[in-house]
């Protein structure tokens, strides 16, 4: 947590991990009677809510996740941040939330961003400042059904990589036992409710050695759709891009960032397809992908309830290519496709 009596010089920035930090500054608003209200930034960390607040026993709760980026030249840039704006605005619209306005959202983020400038890293460090909008009902209500208030609030902290940077050849296993979302569900926003279930499968992963799971798609079972906090995508040995498809995974922003560019800017033929679990051995790259895990490559990939071991290539591969492109353009190094970036100063 971060302490008061310190500033941004304590930190170490080349050794951040993806761990919560107590920022200054925050933005909060209300939705109170039809319209959002009480919209400004706080010092106040701690949220109170009633106990009977729908976001609390219901789920009636969505969140997004996106990065504020330091140039070479010290300014300061969001990427892509009005499609994070749209995809809470799906989220909100499945929960039964009212929407926050896509220039609201914005004009948030960029306030908080301004008034942290101090915690956004170096350029030289490759941190960033990761923000977390988040929209939760708060009103009491007993029965099953909408919050007459909602909370709207933006927190931010500086984070490095979120995958153990320190351990090349990142290991996964498939998940059998368990499903992340259920078909027609809650799959495609990005609803807590989806996250919240799949940490008992991710620790006892990790008490295994693994860094992550791939989950599998919950009618069948035969289909890889995403990791529990990631976008996945595979490199054939054929040369082709191929993601999986689904209307139960999360559309990432990063993702269909990356599918663009390597379009536009690598030529490679794109699949959006489904991906069967058998032809999991058709690939020779794999990677875990979002704003989080930027792009990471997947060394292994575990089936221990059929007892195969997939193997990818991690060094001088396509993936990390498309990765260097991407980070490239979010640290202003390398020219953006129109509208992808936002300066904040």
């Amino acid at each position: 947590m971060y302490n008061r009596t310190m500033n941004s010089k304590n930190i170490d920035w080349k050794n951040l991990g993806f761990d919560y930090m107590e920022l200054p500054y925050r933005y909060r608003a209300y939705f109170r009677e039809g319209s959002w209200q009480e919209q400004g930034l706080t010092e106040q960390s701690h949220l109170t809510l009633s106990e009977a607040s729908t976001g609390l026993h219901y789920g009636q709760q969505g969140y997004e996740g996106l990065k504020a980026y330091r140039t070479k030249e010290g300014s300061i840039q969001l990427f892509r941040p009005e499609e994070n704006a749209k995809r809470l605005q799906e989220t909100c619209r499945r929960l039964a939330m009212p929407e926050v306005p896509t220039e609201m959202f914005v004009d948030a983020v960029k306030q908080v961003v301004l008034a942290n400038e101090d915690f956004v890293p170096p350029y030289e460090t490759g941190a960033t400042l990761y923000l977390r909008p988040l929209i939760i009902g708060v009103g009491g209500m007993l029965g099953v059904q909408s919050a007459k208030e909602f909370l709207f609030t933006i927190f931010a902290m500086p984070v490095g990589v979120y995958f153990n940077k320190n351990k090349g050849n990142k290991k996964f296993v498939i998940a059998h036992e368990d499903d992340r979302v259920a078909p027609k569900g809650t799959g495609h926003i990005k609803a807590g409710g989806n996250y919240g279930g799949s940490i008992q499968t991710i620790e006892q992963a990790h008490e295994k050695g693994y860094d992550g799971v791939l989950y599998l798609d919950s009618k069948t079972h035969e289909y890889v759709e995403e990791a529990g906090s990631a976008n996945v995508f595979g490199i054939s040995k054929t040369g082709k891009l191929i993601t999986p498809n689904s209307t139960s995974i999360l559309p990432s922003i990063t993702k269909y960032s990356l599918l663009q560019l390597a379009r536009e800017r690598f030529d490679l033929e794109v699949i959006e397809e489904p991906i069967p679990l058998d032809q999991l051995d058709s690939f020779e790259e794999m990677s875990a992908c979002g704003t989080a895990a930027v792009v990471t490559s997947i060394g292994q990939v575990d089936d221990l309830k059929y007892g195969k071991s997939y193997h990818y290539k991690t060094e001088d591969t396509l993936s990390q290519k498309l990765k260097n492109e991407l980070l490239g353009i979010q640290f202003g190094d390398i020219q953006a496709p129109e509208r992808w970036i936002v300066k904040v100063k």
